[in-house]
């Protein structure tokens, strides 16, 4: 296949930016190629904003090929949380015919090398970048997010996500040289020589499990992670959130094509409606390597099941927020109340439980009662989202009926200390926009721990009394090791306090932010100085991204030669 983009094109465009990921990764500082601003697209062939939309309004009733091998079907169906059927179908794969295909460029793809391998995924990701306003629009009208987070989180955060996989894999991939002379003395002998070269080879087929609410943002750490370790990717989008990824794998395409390689390494496999695809798939022998975000029942069954493969799961896990103390007791409410609003809590980091002592807590502003700091969170809230238009650009629309049906029935669980209340969306008035619900818990009573134990995903959080701050951290420690968790807060003036709260994150693996009342939230994290999750307690066995997300994607291979 003759190549329109040489090694030698790629490398001079795309080193400088792998050159930078590899630094930053190493200092944790800030860095992105990325732009978050909406006005920085429309030059040097990016999408502007209106161009993004039209693009995004033209594949809505359209036919979605990608030319892949094996279609014996066209399947779709799905519904915008803002209403709008887009009417888009999508090839549904034969499987005996399609696995096979994605095998036969393995050899010229691994045989390219780690640089080569690094620098075409930083292509697909640079055009990807290029129509980050029409991905905005495609993100927004699958998750529910509103335009400026579906713009953010689903583009360059999403894309940072995937660069910084690249920059992981390409450093572990080229730990080891790639060919050594080796010589052992033998005294007054001739010394013993080896040629001895080493080759990172891929594992197999890597299956790519999306998600619905976080379909790119999710997803391209694992699709990035194995493409650039060699393997193929088949890409199965969640049936509610098809197009971005669906976007993702035709772009993939096309530049594996332009770079002289086989477009089969990425393929899209949609399934027919109560299909369970993923569950076929994640167990045949073709399969080595699995990365999956979703519910904890079926994490739990690919790690159990799926054991020819490498798995690595994001699942669920309940994320708690101790308050003892604050010396910015307004800006611990701001903060906190954005926390539990963005995305109407529908975010695998949102925190779910604030355990607060019974007795009150001490704040810059006075002494505050549990009854205070629970009704002053809820005044935060209000204030947050009194009015429509702000609510709306901050919670988005609620992805599933299921999400609904949690939040109606968690304010039968305990004292409602915030009422949820429907918010109207005068663009999309077939969405379902709903504030968030804070409920009242006594930590020290049975019934009410079902509650609090149990991940109750969306826009609900519960207030949990406890006894003191000495038993908040022990059932901060309880919870994380039972339950997982993917983040952990916590507010305190008390070195004491805040000393017990990082041994036991440290102790049972959680992600810990400690005293956030700026800009900075628990639920959101930066690629290239964040990790997203631990990969050490039950919400996740894998960390976006350290070099045990990638490493495992592939062997080192020897051979060696009498010299």
């Amino acid at each position: 296949m003759a190549a329109e983009l040489t090694a030698p094109q790629l490398i001079a465009k795309h080193r400088p930016t792998l050159d930078q990921a590899l630094e930053t990764i190493r200092t944790r500082a800030y860095w992105s190629p990325h732009p978050e601003h909406p006005k920085a697209y429309g030059e040097n062939g990016s999408l502007s904003l209106p161009e993004g939309k039209a693009a995004f309004d033209a594949l809505q009733g359209t036919r979605f090929d990608l030319d892949q091998p094996g279609t014996d079907d066209w399947v779709g169906g799905e519904v915008s949380p803002y209403g709008p059927e887009l009417g888009i179908t999508y090839p549904h794969p034969d499987i005996d015919t399609l696995l096979p295909a994605m095998r036969a460029g393995m050899r010229a793809w691994r045989d390219a090398g780690a640089e080569v391998r690094a620098m075409v995924c930083l292509e697909i990701l640079s055009r990807i970048s290029a129509r980050t306003h029409e991905f905005a629009h495609a993100v927004m009208h699958t998750s529910g997010q509103a335009f400026m987070m579906a713009f953010q989180a689903g583009g360059p955060h999403a894309q940072d996500r995937g660069l910084e996989a690249v920059a992981y894999a390409y450093v572990e991939q080229t730990r080891t040289p790639d060919a050594a002379e080796w010589s052992k003395p033998q005294g007054k002998r001739d010394p013993i020589a080896l040629n001895k070269r080493f080759t990172p080879v891929p594992r197999g087929i890597s299956l790519m499990i999306g998600c619905n609410t976080f379909p790119t943002w999710n997803g391209y750490p694992g699709l990035f992670a194995s493409l650039a370790t060699g393997n193929p990717v088949l890409v199965k989008p969640h049936p509610r959130a098809v197009l971005p990824l669906a976007l993702t794998v035709r772009i993939a395409r096309e530049v594996l094509a332009d770079a002289g390689f086989d477009p089969n390494l990425v393929c899209l496999a949609v399934e027919r409606p109560d299909e369970g695809i993923a569950k076929t798939l994640a167990v045949r022998p073709e399969i080595k390597l699995i990365d999956y975000t979703g519910s904890t029942s079926f994490g739990d069954w690919l790690e159990a099941n799926a054991r020819q493969a490498q798995v690595y799961t994001e699942k669920a896990g309940v994320n708690t927020v101790v308050v003892e103390s604050t010396d910015n007791y307004k800006g611990m409410l701001a903060n906190l109340a954005f926390s539990l609003s963005l995305y109407s809590g529908q975010m695998c980091t949102t925190p779910q439980n604030l355990l607060i002592p019974r007795d009150g807590i001490r704040t810059d502003a006075g002494a505050k009662s549990y009854d205070d700091v629970v009704a002053d969170l809820a005044a935060s809230v209000n204030g947050l989202l009194g009015d429509d238009a702000r609510a709306n650009g901050i919670l988005g629309a609620l992805v599933n009926p299921d999400v609904k049906s949690r939040l109606e029935a968690a304010a039968g669980l305990g004292e409602v200390a915030l009422p949820s209340r429907e918010i109207t969306n005068p663009d999309f008035p077939d969405a379902v926009v709903r504030t968030p619900v804070i409920v009242k818990l006594d930590g020290a009573k049975p019934d009410a721990e079902a509650a609090y134990l149990s991940e109750c995903f969306g826009p609900v959080s519960f207030a949990v009394a406890v006894d003191s701050a000495t038993d908040a951290v022990e059932l901060l420690r309880r919870t994380v090791r039972d339950k997982g968790a993917m983040t952990v807060g916590a507010y305190t003036t008390s070195e004491e306090i805040s000393a017990a709260v990082e041994e036991t994150c440290l102790e049972e693996c959680a992600q810990l932010s400690l005293n956030l009342t700026g800009g900075v939230y628990v639920n959101q994290t930066a690629a290239f100085s964040d990790f997203h999750g631990s990969g050490g307690n039950p919400a996740a066995n894998a960390a976006l991204c350290d070099g045990a997300f990638v490493a495992n994607r592939f062997r080192v291979v020897e051979i060696r030669k009498d010299a």
